[in-house]
């Protein structure tokens, strides 16, 4: 499937070592991220749970209730977002999350740009998170999803959106596949950390622009933010810590 080059850019809002280091008490408003894009992933206010942008809408999946239509005075500290375009849907099947991977790398334009996908399909697993709502003092992302919550969701219909971005740009965003789920009955959404698709529609846009807006709260300025060892991001970004669970 030839991948289209796409005009426009990702719009990204903070940066992930910000969020690494508990600085996360402030974010941008969901009006300034709708009007960047239509596809997208991020995290709601406090890590409160995290969000799902289709088709123009933000959702927000949180621990104690479906997802949920976010108004545009709330705001989000972290959002990557962008318009997903038109580009061609390839029918894909029985893949699971290593082999979803390896069919998004297989696609890159270049192992250097930045890549958006979703895929609309039927599931016959996905394993989601949400984290809890933090209060100050807040502590640093690994802490809190060492808490986090999982979801086992079986035999669903619904939409996989994510990102892959250069390994370069790791701690400024997350390097590699970064997938959120959202059902089609809106019942069940979160940050994805294993999936097994019986079939669906995968539809990949690159793009060769990050635009990057920092936030200006005295919080942001006056942390001085360092990038240490991927190690944390890979812990969080994947599975770390001691969980909850919740079977659906």
């Amino acid at each position: 499937m030839p991948v289209r080059l796409a005009s426009g850019a990702v719009t990204q809002f903070a940066v992930l070592d910000a969020l690494l280091a508990g600085v996360y008490s402030q974010g941008s408003p969901v009006a300034d991220v709708r009007a960047a894009g239509d596809t997208g992933v991020g995290c709601c206010e406090g890590l409160g749970g995290e969000v799902v942008i289709v088709d123009g809408e933000l959702y927000e999946c949180t621990a104690d209730a479906p997802p949920r239509l976010m108004t545009d005075d709330e705001v989000l500290p972290f959002v990557d977002v962008c318009r997903l375009g038109d580009p061609v849907a390839e029918p894909v099947t029985g893949l699971d999350l290593p082999g979803l991977d390896a069919a998004v790398q297989e696609r890159l334009v270049s192992r250097n740009l930045f890549h958006v996908m979703r895929i609309d399909g039927v599931f016959a697993h996905v394993l989601t998170r949400v984290t809890r709502r933090q209060r100050p003092p807040f502590r640093p992302l690994a802490d809190v999803a060492a808490e986090q919550l999982e979801t086992t969701t079986r035999e669903c219909a619904g939409s996989l959106v994510g990102f892959w971005m250069p390994r370069i740009y790791q701690g400024i965003t997350v390097a590699g596949l970064h997938l959120h789920f959202l059902s089609d009955d809106r019942m069940v959404g979160g940050h994805v950390l294993d999936v097994r698709l019986r079939q669906g529609r995968l539809r990949l846009s690159a793009f060769a622009d990050l635009f990057l807006r920092l936030p200006r709260d005295g919080e942001f300025l006056t942390t001085e933010l360092t990038h240490d060892d991927d190690h944390r991001i890979v812990a969080v970004e994947n599975r770390g810590g001691h969980t909850a669970s919740a079977e659906e």
